[in-house]
């Protein structure tokens, strides 16, 4: 907060020494950076993915639409605060022409003080309804309506790596998540490795992993591609390289690859998952034709104490 503060008074004493600039120089600049600012936002987003605000997810385009809101209702506040800071620096500076009237009574103007109280009690209380109503329509124990069969997935977090069963399928993957478009899957969560965050930004969403407990999280794809998936919460040195695939594929592709996966010998039994839980860094994908059923709610209570 010294540093922001500090960085303030600078850009206010810089703002004071600017010489007097003529208003139509001031409007077509002010015009010229709005324009840069519009462009470079528009060129990032068209030449680069901003997971946030490329959605590819019914929960993402909603958290999105949510960002957007809190973002507008901020700039109400933000905007002309900087304006003012600007303003005034420049208008009341020492050595000005046209200096503004000294008014030091504004204290106890009444008008102004509704206006600089009333105007973000207003925009808390939009804010305050707003966030009560998504924190209950974005639940992510929420089952999401659905006209196919739901996807369930079991995902347990490991150093640093993550496993992914599917136990209707009886498959299971290393650090691949594969689902059909347009159907709502329902993950369960937990971890049998320090607590992690299981991610995956464009589609939404961002639920704990954590030792002894099964959290749960419902996302539905929305457009067939491959979406980045990671940890948001640091786990150690093997953090960074703990990402996965998010492959969002066809009815037909998704149970092609199925087979794909049921093709393999690897068998994800208590002992091959056993050595899985050894720490291991940039782990490569990898499939299990079959799996013991049990592993999962066995990784969860173990940490039970019973």
């Amino acid at each position: 907060m010294g540093m922001v503060r500090r960085l303030l008074l600078l850009l206010i004493n810089r703002l004071s020494r600017l010489p007097v600039v003529p208003k139509k120089i001031k409007l077509v600049g002010g015009a010229l950076l709005a324009i840069a600012v519009i462009g470079i936002f528009v060129y990032v987003l068209q030449h680069h993915t901003v997971a946030l605000l490329q959605p590819r997810g019914e929960i993402g385009y909603r958290q999105r639409q949510l960002m957007m809101y809190a973002a507008i209702l901020a700039a109400i506040v933000i905007i002309p605060v900087y304006i003012m800071t600007a303003v005034i620096a420049i208008k009341y500076r020492e050595d000005s022409k046209h200096p503004g009237k000294y008014t030091p009574n504004w204290d106890t103007n009444k008008k102004l003080e509704i206006i600089w109280w009333g105007i973000p009690c207003v925009i808390i209380l939009i804010l305050a309804v707003i966030t009560w109503q998504s924190s209950h329509a974005l639940d992510p124990y929420k089952s999401l309506a659905n006209n196919q069969k739901q996807l369930n997935v079991q995902v347990i977090a490991l150093d640093w790596k993550w496993l992914f069963i599917y136990p209707d399928q009886g498959v299971a993957t290393i650090n691949e998540l594969d689902m059909p478009v347009d159907t709502a899957v329902h993950f369960d969560i937990t971890a049998d490795a320090p607590m992690n965050s299981f991610w995956i930004p464009q589609l939404g969403g961002q639920v704990y992993a954590m030792p002894g407990m099964s959290t749960v999280l419902n996302l539905r794809a929305g457009s067939i591609g491959t979406y980045r998936g990671a940890s948001a919460n640091i786990s150690g040195k093997g953090f960074s390289g703990m990402t996965f695939a998010a492959r969002v594929k066809s009815s037909a592709d998704f149970n092609n690859w199925v087979n794909t996966a049921k093709a393999s010998p690897n068998y994800l039994s208590q002992a091959s998952y056993d050595n899985l839980v050894a720490p291991s860094e940039n782990n490569p994908v990898a499939y299990y034709g079959s799996i013991d059923p049990t592993v999962y709610d066995t990784v969860v209570m173990k940490y039970m104490g019973h």
